[in-house]
This record gives C-alpha cells, sequence and structure tokens, in this order.
C-alpha cells in the first residue's frame, strides 16, 4: 500500500474521523466504529482493498464533525478483521500502514471520502546519532516502565525488541506514553525522524520527572500516617500536593458560617440537628472530594432560602387600582378581582392565597398582567414556564444522589424572589406534557393545593417548605389540555381579544410611547393619527391580542428613524395615505371584497386557541355514486358533523326543490383551506350544510355572512361554546350578519356595544332557518 501511494500523487480513500485516538505507521489498533459516516465508510472499504484513512479530531467532543474539524495530517491503515457487535457497533482490527497529507476531503454516499498524498520522512542526517538516540530511549523507556510500575504484554515486548528502525521506535513508544492527544499528533505530523527522536526524548524525561515527583509526594505521604490512619492513604496523599501547590482552604471555618447561619435561620427546630449533621460531613471532608461540592451546594440552597422573610402587601385599594388602571387598559373583570383578594386581606390577613388561572390567545396580555398585580400588591415577582415540560423533577427537584442534582422549579423562584409570600407566575400551564419521566401536572396538585402546600416537600431540599402564602397566578391558551383534578384547584379568569376600539387606545397609550422610547424616537418624530392606527388594524393585523400591532408600529417607528439618519426624501411623510409605501399593500381586505356571494362557499366561525376564527368553506358537487368526500385534516367529530348535515340536507330534498334521489349521482366534496392544520369541534355543522344546499340548489351563498352551531338529524341547531371570540373574529373581519343558535344569545352580554352595533345577529333554531338568511334569494 505504501508503494501504492508513493507511485500516485494523489489517493482517494474512504476517511474515518477519531476522537483522541492517533494511529501511527506499523501500529495495530482495535477500533470500536459507531458514527454512522465512519461505518459506511468502513463498510466501503471492506468491499475494496480494505484500506482507510484516519484522521483525528481537533475537538473529541464534536459529535458530528466537518471537514474543517480534521487534522490534516492522518494514517493509512489496512483492515485486518472486521466484527459486527450488538447495539450497530463494528470492531475492527486496524494496522497503520503510512503517513499521509489530506488533501481535501469531500462527504459522500459512503461517508467522507479524503484525497490523501504520502508523507515522505526524512532520514537522519548521521545515522550513528539516531542510533544513539533510538538506544537512550529505549533505557529510559523501560526506566519510565519500571516507575510507573507499568507493564507492556508480551507480544508488544517482543515486538518492540525486534525494532531497530530509530523512526519506527520512537512511534512505537509515543503511542505507549501517557501524553495529551495533541502531543500524539504533533509526533504523527512530525516528518523529520531526528527530530522526532528529540521529541520522544523530551517527553519521556518529562514522564520520568513526573514519576520521580509522585514518588517524593507518596514517600511525604506515607511518613505521616501511622498504621492506624491507613484507610486515610488516599485523603493524605490529596492533601499532601496541595501542599505543594501552597492552596490552603480551611473546612473547619466554613463550617462554622454555616452553623452560625443555621443559628439565625427560621428553619423548623425538627430539621436543625439533621442539618448539624451536614454541617460535621462537610467539616470532616477533604476539599477536593466531588461529594463535597454536592453538600456545599445544598447547604447553599438551603440557607438562602427566605424560610420566615415576607414582604407587606401594599392594601391601599385606591392605590391598587391606579397602579392596575395605569399599567392595562380595560379587563375591568380581572381588575376587580384583584381588588377583592386585597379587601379579604385586610379583612382576614391570614386567608389562604388563591390560584388564579388567565385563559385567553396569545398577545392579550396575560402575562405583562401577571407583573402589574405584583406591582399593585406590593409582592415580589418570579416567573415559572412550564411550556413543555415533561420531568416530574422540574417540579419536585431532584434526589441529591443524582449528579448535577437541583432543587425545582418552585423553590428556585422562592429562592430568586427572596421572600416567601412572592407572585409566581406558572406560565403556559396548559403545555405541560407527561412522559415516561413521570407527570408534572400531578405534581403541580401539591404546591397548587391550598390543603397541602403549607409544607410543600422538594427532593432536593428535603425539608418541607411553607407555599401557603404565595399568591400563584397562572396562565392558559386553552383549559382543554390541563389535568381536571389541577383545573378543580384554579380559579379560571377567561382574556378574550380586543375590539378595534380597545386596540386603538391601547396603542396610544401603551404600544406607540414604548417603541418611540426603544428605537430612539422623539414625540415630534413619528405621529401616529386615529386614521392611521385603524388601518393598520384593519389592514396589517388580524389577532385577538395587540402583539403583532405592535411589532406593526415598531417597524414603523425603525423605517422612520432610518429615513431621519439617512436624511432620505424617497419616502414620503407617513401618514394614513402613505402607509402602503412603508409596509406594502394591505394583508387583509374585509370578508366580504375577498369572497363575493358564491355558490357553495360560507364563512364558519370556530374557535382556537389563538382566539376566533373565519374558516372559509367548501363545497362542490361532481357526478359520481353519491359519496362524501371531506378533506382540510377533519378529526372525528368534523367529521361526524358533515356526515350528519349530509343527511340532514338529504331529507329536506323536498323543500330546497330537488328530486328525492339527486344525490345517486352526486359526489360531494367539502374541503376547510389550511390543510395542513388539524381542525375539530361539532360548532362547523350548519356551515356544512348550508355549503351543501348551496352547491346542491345552485344558489349563492352571502359573503358578508357567518354561522356558527351544531346540527342535528333533524336539522335543530345547538348551543356552542366560544362565542365571544367568534364574533370578535368575525368583526376583524368584516363580517356584517352573524347566524347564531338562539340558545346562545345570553352569550352576547358580555360582548361590547361597540361591536354589537357594527353586526347584525340572527338567532336560528333550525337548518331551515340558516339556510332563509345565509342563501341568497
Amino acid at each position: 500500500m505504501t508503494e501504492m501511494v508513493k507511485e500516485n500523487s494523489a489517493l482517494t480513500l474512504p476517511l474515518v474521523a477519531l476522537r483522541d485516538i492517533v494511529i501511527y505507521p506499523r501500529m495495530t489498533v482495535n477500533l470500536d466504529i459507531g458514527r454512522k459516516d465512519s461505518i459506511a465508510a468502513v463498510r466501503f472499504a471492506g468491499k475494496g482493498d480494505r484500506y482507510i484513512v484516519t484522521a483525528m479530531q481537533k475537538n473529541g467532543a464534536i459529535e458530528n464533525p466537518d471537514p474543517d474539524d480534521l487534522y490534516r495530517v492522518g494514517t493509512v491503515v489496512k483492515i485486518n478483521q472486521m466484527l459486527q457487535l450488538p447495539g450497530g457497533l463494528i470492531r475492527i482490527l486496524a494496522e497503520g500502514v503510512s503517513r499521509v497529507d489530506i488533501l481535501s476531503i469531500t462527504n459522500t454516499d459512503h461517508g467522507f471520502s479524503a484525497e490523501v498524498d504520502d508523507l515522505k520522512e526524512t532520514p537522519a542526517a548521521d545515522e550513528l546519532k539516531a542510533e544513539a538516540y533510538r538506544r537512550t530511549i529505549l533505557k529510559n523507556f523501560f526506566e519510565w516502565l519500571r516507575n510507573t510500575k507499568q507493564g507492556l504484554p508480551d507480544d508488544q515486548m517482543e515486538q518492540l525488541k525486534l525494532i531497530t528502525d530509530p523512526g519506527e521506535m520512537a512511534d512505537f513508544i509515543s503511542a505507549q506514553l501517557l501524553i495529551t492527544p495533541k502531543r500524539r499528533q504533533d509526533l504523527l505530523e512530525e516528518t523529520d525522524i531526528m527530530t522526532r527522536l528529540q521529541m520522544v526524548q523530551r517527553l519521556l524525561d518529562q514522564e520520568i520527572q513526573i514519576g520521580r515527583l509522585e514518588a517524593e509526594i507518596n514517600g511525604d505521604v506515607r511518613a505521616k500516617m501511622d498504621k492506624e490512619q491507613q484507610d486515610y492513604y488516599l485523603r493524605q496523599k490529596i492533601k499532601s500536593i496541595h501542599d505543594r501547590l501552597g492552596d490552603t482552604v480551611s473546612q473547619e471555618k466554613e463550617a462554622d458560617g454555616y452553623r452560625k447561619k443555621l443559628q439565625e435561620t427560621n428553619i423548623p427546630k425538627e430539621y436543625k440537628d439533621k442539618l448539624e449533621k451536614e454541617i460535621n460531613h462537610l467539616a470532616a471532608m477533604p476539599p477536593m472530594m466531588a461529594e463535597t461540592a454536592v453538600a456545599r451546594n445544598y447547604l447553599d440552597w438551603i440557607f438562602s432560602l427566605p424560610w420566615n422573610k415576607e414582604s407587606q402587601d401594599k392594601l391601599d385599594l385606591k392605590q391598587a387600582k391606579k397602579v392596575l388602571d395605569h399599567d392595562h387598559f380595560g379587563l375591568e373583570k380581572i381588575k376587580e378581582r384583584i381588588l377583592e383578594y386585597l379587601a379579604v386581606r385586610v379583612l382576614a390577613p391570614d386567608a389562604k392565597a388563591p390560584i388564579i388561572c388567565f385563559v385567553g390567545p396569545p398577545g392579550v396580555g396575560k402575562t405583562s398582567l401577571a407583573q402589574s398585580i405584583a406591582n399593585a400588591m406590593g409582592r415580589k415577582f418570579a416567573r415559572i414556564s412550564l411550556g413543555g415540560i415533561h420531568d416530574e423533577a422540574e417540579i419536585r427537584g431532584h434526589r441529591r444522589t443524582y449528579i448535577g442534582a437541583m432543587p425545582g422549579r418552585f423553590i428556585e423562584a422562592i429562592g430568586q424572589a427572596g421572600t416567601k409570600n412572592p407572585l409566581i407566575l406558572l406560565d403556559e400551564i396548559d403545555k405541560v406534557g407527561a412522559d415516561f419521566r413521570g407527570d408534572p401536572a400531578s405534581a403541580l396538585l401539591e404546591a397548587l393545593d391550598p390543603e397541602q402546600n403549607k409544607a410543600f416537600h422538594d427532593n432536593y431540599i428535603d425539608i418541607p417548605f411553607d407555599l401557603s402564602k404565595v399568591f400563584f397566578l397562572a396562565t392558559a391558551n386553552t383549559v382543554s389540555t390541563i389535568p381536571p383534578a389541577l383545573l378543580d384547584r384554579m380559579e379560571l379568569i377567561e382574556l378574550t381579544g380586543y375590539t378595534e376600539e380597545e386596540k386603538l387606545k391601547i396603542a396610544k397609550q401603551y404600544l406607540i410611547p414604548r417603541q418611540r422610547e426603544r428605537n430612539g424616537l422623539k414625540a415630534g418624530d413619528i405621529r401616529f393619527t386615529d386614521l392611521m392606527i385603524r388601518k393598520i388594524i384593519e389592514g396589517y393585523t388580524r389577532e385577538a391580542g395587540v402583539r403583532e400591532l405592535e411589532r406593526t408600529i415598531g417597524a414603523l417607528c425603525r423605517k422612520v428613524g432610518k429615513k431621519i439618519v439617512m436624511d432620505d426624501e424617497s419616502l414620503p411623510a407617513l401618514s394614513a395615505k402613505t402607509l402602503e409605501k412603508y409596509l406594502g399593500p394591505v394583508k387583509f381586505m374585509p370578508m366580504a371584497e375577498e369572497h363575493p356571494d358564491a355558490v357553495g362557499r360560507v364563512n364558519g366561525l370556530a374557535w382556537t386557541m389563538a382566539g376566533g376564527e373565519v374558516l372559509d368553506t367548501e363545497a362542490v358537487t361532481i357526478k359520481g355514486k353519491g359519496h362524501l368526500i371531506l378533506t382540510g385534516q377533519l378529526g372525528d367529530v368534523m367529521k361526524e358533523s358533515a356526515e350528519t348535515a349530509y343527511t340532514c340536507i338529504r331529507s329536506r330534498a323536498k323543500e330546497l326543490g330537488l328530486k328525492e334521489d339527486f344525490y345517486e349521482s352526486l359526489d360531494t366534496h367539502i374541503h376547510f383551506p389550511e390543510g395542513a392544520v388539524p381542525k375539530d369541534g361539532p360548532s362547523a355543522g350548519v356551515t356544512m350544510a348550508t355549503a351543501m344546499a348551496s352547491a346542491y340548489t345552485g344558489r349563492k351563498v352571502r359573503g358578508d355572512t357567518a354561522m356558527t352551531g351544531e346540527i342535528t338529524l333533524t336539522g335543530e341547531v345547538l348551543p356552542i361554546g366560544g362565542v365571544k371570540e367568534k364574533v370578535l373574529a368575525a368583526n376583524r373581519l368584516g363580517i356584517k350578519q352573524i347566524l347564531l343558535p338562539e340558545k346562545n344569545k345570553r352569550d352576547l352580554e358580555e360582548l361590547p356595544e361597540s361591536v354589537k352595533n357594527k353586526l347584525h345577529f340572527v338567532y336560528v333554531k333550525n337548518v331551515d332557518d340558516v339556510l332563509a338568511h345565509a342563501l341568497v334569494k
């Protein structure tokens, strides 16, 4: 193989990246290959002449190295044996052939492939000097083996005795020394044999000196020990090393500091004896033991917790109302509930804190409202993000027997707040998961149950902590994914989307000043008129909250800032008329303009975690055999609603002016756009029934009308949920008329008058009422 490499200026071979391993020529090693690319390269080589190139990674921690992560000098090796191991590993017996310079590396279907060129070694100019180095190195190597009490296997000892070439001798001994991978690589890259011999000699001298120093340290340790101290040999050895380094760590002094803290803290008396044992245990341990850091970290956590430190509530209700009104527009019910809680604190200071859950779509201010409540009450604020948590230990903490153990999220939040009665926000409580690591939602029950959380148990702290005075607030987009037992412990307050008038006032009072300040603009640099804000709300944002509205205002501030800094005259002054020059064409048009009256197309109303939505529902008929086709990622409930609507419309063939067997020669296809988004629920029943009736009769459906309601086989329209969110969504999209089940009439009491005045509500009892108002006559 060496001759083949030399005869060609370059050769392409499969490449295997190694972690912290260097293979020298004429060296035989066992390698376990586990990475996908490396296995592919080995299998590819096994089909041919079994030659591969090995190159070491610059950083062994990288799991999937790129070509730039590898050294450019490697070794051509021949695979003598291959063995398939359990778990997908391959064990190979490889023999080094020659040093090569890696010219380029490419990624192929069979792993990495390298173009290599042979590295020619420079022989020693003075052969006698090289031989002298070889003998000296061999002598020092045997001395090192004796000092370190290391041994070589018999086969390697026989191989060493047969080596006469100085360069080969240097490579062999380099592989045996306890040196860093980088030094091994440096020796591989050294092609001058004399220089390589000198490098190995220096390394041997260093290792011999280290061995002598270790022996000296061992001697110092033994001199200090007597027969009763044999069990403490290793500890004394470490102490001797620290003495030589000049380190001075006083465990007893540190333990005295912890004892003083223990006397000052208000930890329950029955647990102080336990902590005293922990402190004494720490004092007896050597400073460099891993267990010392664990004990120190545990005691630091214990004494950092506010066992008896509380903040005083601001019980001035008028001032609290001012703070809430200043920070948030509207939300009267929520503000009233907070003031009720403060009033109870005045009358009954020892009353248990409630657990309130804000439920609503994103962007309506649930998280920021919690911060405002903390300010109004004068309490410390801490936030726990629960979204995506699967491990129960995140709530209850890890047991200290595990490496890297830490307290749970509740104890961390208490430590962060610094008081035992903070306001803790449990963000995204509806997105807590569960898997083989436990059920975090169940672990939350103990923390949130007023009857249990007086003695909350964290596995790491292992001392009950009183959470009964914590004011818990939770946020969720939906209650459907919250376990019933957890939901039962919380008081729900719903935050629906904002109306256009509310968004206008929020933008003027909060969003515009905040974005102006963040983007470095003064009040005179940019001016937002009511007309311009309305145009942004109607044409560029279509959401329940105000998050996208704030982003759009921020974008305008940045564009105006750029215009000011660059003195750009190409952009006109910002106004309602020039808004499209800054933000581009209007993104959203009123539904009546986007979807005029059409056959088979109906505007349905749906509820999602992001608020209400208008579903564009389509139905067409084609020649067929009476099949019903449904597309758009519909759930089982929605499919059953479609079949119910289909049967209901067929039963009304005579009233619709259709033949009784009209459906036998027609296939009906109902489609809900955004096919990648799953949809489910019963409230699209009347929507699908209307779409089918329109497709069968050829009568158009009003484009300015939207509807919602569950349908029965007899055509009765049943009530549904989420009315407020659906109506607000219809209002955002410019709908003029909404068809609602008659039993949902009472749900409109919560709607703002400004929305009610814009819309015409029709309350329907059955599908005949729906068709009469939805189909164009």
